[in-house]
């Protein structure tokens, strides 16, 4: 089984200044068939995740629906500044 929150994590933390201020969590959702990551992370952090028109924030996601092909989920990823 993929754990969702450690692949999230692994594909973020190189793209991120501050490592120790990353951090993802899994909320719960109304819907079963559904997994919402959160990613929380300083603003300049997030706004590097996110990139360009959000093309990182869409590769990012992409990704992480490929890993949870597995689970037979729909995952959400958010991107949270703190």
């Amino acid at each position: 089984m993929v754990d969702l929150e450690k692949t999230l994590l692994d594909l973020c933390t190189p793209l991120v200044d501050d490592k120790n201020s990353l951090s993802v969590k899994t909320m719960s959702s109304t819907n079963e068939n559904e997994v919402l990551l959160y990613v929380y992370a300083n603003s300049e952090d997030v706004a590097r995740l996110i990139g360009r028109k959000g093309s990182m924030a869409s590769s990012i996601r992409q990704m992480m629906s490929i890993a949870a092909r597995e689970t037979h989920k729909r995952v959400s990823v958010k991107f949270e500044a703190y």
